[in-house]
Order: C-alpha cells, then structure tokens, then sequence
C-alpha cells in the first residue's frame, strides 16, 4: 500500500480508557499515541476508580510493543504492530508523539489544558504530512467540535464497539404484527414437545422480519403470545404461550402488570436462559420483577443458592471505604433500589422488616461490589446487575465471564440514565450485550414497554 494511502490516527486518552488494546483496532493504519496521552495515562493509573484498570492495561500494551530494546528515533518514527488474536490483520505502526515540541502553528489552541495539547498535536501533524489524511479519534464531543473549529479536517469517535448507529434500531426482544397473527399463516404444523405447543410456520408467511432464538412474539388483536424456540431458512419454530398465560405467571407474589412483564417473568423463570437483559425506561418493572423472579428460584423452587446484587458505582472505591459496617452494609446505599424493592415485596407482612431480615438470609441475598468481581467463578447463584447502562463493552465482558455452572445472570439497565462521561446509548455495554446475544440459544432480551410505577411517573417519561 502507498504511504499516502495510509491514515495516521491521533488517539484521545478517553479512547485508551474505553477499550485499552484500541491500538490493535485500525488494521493497516499508523497509530500515534500524543505524549500527553501518556501523562493523563499515569495520572489516572493509581487512582481507586475502576478505570485505573483499564489506564494500566493500556500502559502495559504500549510497553509491550515499544519497551525492550526499542530506540527513541524508532518510537518517533513507529514501531510495526504485532498481530494477535482478534487482529490478525494488523500492519501499521505505533508511535509516540513528543507534544510538548511543537511550536505555535496557525488555528492552535491555548496550551493550557490537556485537550488542548491533543488536538495541536493532530493540527501540527495534519500540516507536516499532508495529502495524507489524519483523524483524530476521541469520544468527548466537545473536544470533537474543538477539533473541528481549530481546522482538523478528519475528526471521529471510537465506533470499532458500537454496533447499532441509531438506539431505535436496537432488539426489543419481541416483535408485534398487525392486527391478527393467525390471519398470515396459510400453513401450520403443531406438535407438543416437553408439554409445549410447537408450531412450524413458514417463515415467508410472517414477513421478512430477521427473527431470532428466544425473541417473542406478539400481535395487536388476538390472545396470540409466542417464543421463537428455532428457525431454519423455511421455517419458524414457536413455541405457543398465550397472553392469559404470561399475564397469569408469578413470582413471589408478584404478578405482571403487562405482555412485557409477562414476558420478562416468562424468561426468569426459564431454566433453560442463563442470561435475561431487561431494558426499558424507569418505572417499568425491571428490578421489581427481576428480584421476585430471583427469591422464587431461589427459596421457593430450590434452583439457585443464593442471590448476590450489583452494580456499576464509578466513586465507590473512593467513599466506600468511608462508611461503616462490612462490604453488605457499605454497599447498601448504592442498592437502596433492591432494599426498596424487598420492601415493596413484603409490605402486607405483619412485621415488614422481620420479615425482609428473614427472605434476604434465608435466600442468602448478598450486596457485592463490582469492583471485587474480578477473578471470581460464581457458582449455582441468581445475580442481578442492576445500572449495567454505565458499563462499558470490556466491563460487562468482564462481569459475563466470571459466570460459572449453574448461574442465571441478570442485567437491568435504561439507556436514558448513562451517568458516565464517555458512554452514550448506542456506546454502552448494554446496548452491546443486546445486539452480541440477541441469537443467542441461552438469553433472552425484553424491553418492558410501559410505566407502571406511578402516573406520575408515566406522565414524567412521557412529557418531560
């Protein structure tokens, strides 16, 4: 390939601290890391946030490739990528840029602030390579519209993790037809399998939706309610449920108050589903239901033994330390929503509170901090992770993955309450998850349509 042919792209520390092996992602492109990318990177590494993990990972696969017997002429002028698992396809190269150098060149920012020292790194290259193209790469919109005003031509956000362009695109879990369901099957062959109704439709027959396993399916009219249990190029396997069914299904006294809750309940319930992503927006159900779901397998069916909650909690290594009482009690304030919904599952009760201290040990309810997840294997247990929109796609990898045998995961998040600086809808682990297991044989995805919170609430989600 020509070298002019060939992009040189600056990154952005944010970039580093959302996926640390960014490096490895731009194929047979040159990769320049800004000097002050590095400070920042040294900065954040011994910090008690969760990120300070992602800045080491990082540090250390710069050092692997520019360590050793490297020279300093060969760090500024680049070092060849290796290939590796994932990214075999990689042959530009890796090089640090000495910032603190350049000069005052036309359309430079002040150089008062970090950001700032990025993008006159990415203007001063763009002026000494030209034709060829450089981009730089960062996820902080406002440093993208800087970029832009100081003259850089090509300015991009991190997308190699996005999956989705638009958050209306993303799986619902269910799909709806119009009017009658029955109406558009000219052909159908059911049987009974484990005391399910199957029936075997054409798949031209219901359109040329991209179905997929464990997807529901709904209609505007009739009682039709059903589950993809397969497919094949002719043909759809569903699995016949019925909404009276789904409507009637319950958990530790819970009852849905909808077909999406129903659905939802349906999933949690099945042992055959390790993974259940409830997405929605708030007031709809999603923690209520996944907590009863989770002390009925546990308590009253004898599935699972125990419950363990978690959640995304960016300051809690910091002000954890801070409170008092064991890891449970410190983790309490940022659960207050699963001891809010314990109580709302037990408020008929003659002793409320007794009988909450009763559930959560008989059902071994454990609070656990995200941050003490890594390197474990969780073992025949119910998990909730509650807030997962906060996680990034590496994150919630990394929570996947420490799933043992036996193990229902649950994750509960709304794409509209994202507190985190650098992720947005279609950035967040959550909607990653949903789009990567969405055909998945073992998962399943529901979005809870609807408020049932309040009327106010619904009111609020709806107007404000």
């Amino acid at each position: 390939m020509e070298r002019d042919d060939r992009k040189l792209f600056v990154l952005d520390t944010n970039v580093l601290l959302h996926e640390p092996l960014a490096i490895y992602s731009f194929k047979e492109h040159d990769v320049i890391i800004p000097m002050t990318v590095l400070e920042e990177l040294d900065n954040i590494k011994d910090r008690k946030h969760d990120i300070s993990r992602d800045a080491r990972v990082a540090i250390r696969a710069l050092e692997d490739i520019l360590g050793g017997k490297t020279s300093p002429e060969q760090i500024l002028n680049g070092v060849a990528l290796p290939s590796r698992e994932g990214h075999l396809d990689v042959s530009g190269s890796l090089s640090i840029f000495p910032d603190h150098q350049i000069d005052f060149i036309i359309g430079a920012l002040p150089g008062d602030n970090n950001d700032n020292r990025i993008i006159n790194t990415a203007l001063h290259l763009q002026n000494l390579h030209q034709p060829r193209q450089v981009v730089l790469v960062t996820k902080d919109i406002n440093m993208r519209l800087k970029a832009k005003g100081a003259g850089i031509e090509r300015v991009e956000d991190y997308r190699t993790d996005q999956l989705i362009d638009d958050i209306r695109f993303l799986a619902k879990g269910f799909y709806q037809f119009d009017g009658d369901f029955w109406d558009k099957v000219d052909k159908v062959s059911t049987d009974r399998e484990a005391g399910k109704v199957v029936h075997q439709v054409d798949i031209d027959a219901v359109g040329n939706e991209p179905f997929y396993s464990n997807q529901y399916l709904i209609d505007e009219t009739s009682d039709f309610c059903g589950k993809v249990a397969s497919k094949t190029a002719t043909h759809l396997n569903i699995i016949d449920y019925g909404r009276e069914r789904l409507n009637h299904l319950q958990a530790w006294g819970v009852k849905p108050k909808n077909i999406y809750q129903g659905m939802a309940l349906n999933a949690l319930l099945d042992p055959d589903i390790d993974l259940v992503i409830l997405t929605g927006p708030a007031g709809c159900g999603k923690t209520l239901i996944a907590m009863a779901a989770a002390l009925e397998l546990v308590v009253e069916q004898n599935q699972y033994e125990k419950v363990i909650v978690t959640r995304n909690t960016p300051e809690i290594a910091e002000s954890i330390g801070f409170l008092p009482g064991t890891e449970e009690e410190k983790m309490a304030p940022w659960l207050a929503a699963i001891t809010d919904t314990l109580e709302v599952l037990h408020k008929n009760d003659v002793n409320p509170t007794g009988s909450m201290n009763y559930i959560m040990e008989k059902a071994n309810v454990q609070f656990k901090s995200i941050n003490f997840m890594r390197g474990r294997s969780i073992q025949n247990s119910v998990v909730i992770l509650d807030e997962c929109q906060n996680l990034t796609a590496s994150q919630i990898k990394t929570m996947i993955t420490r799933m043992g045998e036996g193990t229902k995961l649950v994750c509960c998040g709304n794409l509209a309450q994202i507190d985190s600086t650098y992720l947005t809808a279609v950035t967040s682990g959550l909607t990653y998850i949903v789009e990567r297991f969405k055909d998945f044989d073992g998962s399943a995805n529901i979005y809870l349509n609807g408020v049932v919170r309040s009327r106010l609430a619904e009111f609020a989600e709806e107007n404000l």
